[in-house]
């Protein structure tokens, strides 16, 4: 098994490749540059154990999914590589947007970025877990954010109808955007990244 930093080095150029590769419209495309340019400089690794919540048993289900390519392929074998390490948290709802579910219902683990493997400031790459039936709080952030979806589930920002990316879909969601996020019947599973400076 390889080293904590080699697993974690074997991720982020999986990842950059998927989030490349998929991430077609123009805007998200560059802002997906600007943020994997920035990994050729190492942060600070993590020290710690990972710990998980109860809403992770449904990792397996989500993993199982077959992405249907290759590079995706690639990208989660490489996830699931680092998952045991993560950290998964909770999110406060300070918009009463979410379900009542939400709490018990969801988790987001860091991977690089604050309490991320790799300990940064300048740039954040995360990943989103929901149980089925769960609807995300509405959301903004001053930083762009480039989404990549490997379930189904379905999203929202600004004024747009919910929309499905579906297995392999990318979107990017502009500065200060509002956004939310559900999973149906499915568990929700989602890579995130962007630029908080």
């Amino acid at each position: 098994m390889p080293e904590r930093g080699d697993r974690l080095q074997l991720f982020v150029e999986a990842a950059s490749a998927a989030f490349d590769h998929y991430a077609t419209d123009p805007q998200a495309h560059r802002s997906v540059m600007q943020i994997f340019s920035l990994l050729e400089v190492s942060g600070k690794p993590r020290q710690g154990e990972g710990s998980r919540l109860p809403v992770c048993s449904h990792l397996p289900a989500v993993l199982a999914v077959d992405p249907g390519s290759d590079q995706l392929r690639r990208m989660m074998a490489r996830f699931q590589a680092i998952e045991p390490l993560l950290a998964w948290r909770r999110r406060a709802d300070s918009s009463g947007t979410s379900s009542e579910n939400f709490q018990e219902g969801h988790a987001n683990a860091m991977i690089v970025g604050p309490g991320g493997l790799e300990e940064r400031s300048d740039l954040w790459i995360g990943v989103t877990l929901m149980a089925p039936g769960v609807r995300y709080p509405d959301h903004d952030h001053a930083p762009e954010e480039v989404y990549l979806v490997l379930s189904e589930g379905e999203f929202q920002h600004g004024d747009s109808e919910w929309f499905s990316p579906g297995v392999g879909g990318s979107f990017y969601n502009p500065p200060g955007i509002r956004h939310a996020m559900r999973s149906l019947s499915t568990p929700l599973f989602a890579f995130w990244a962007l630029l908080p400076e």
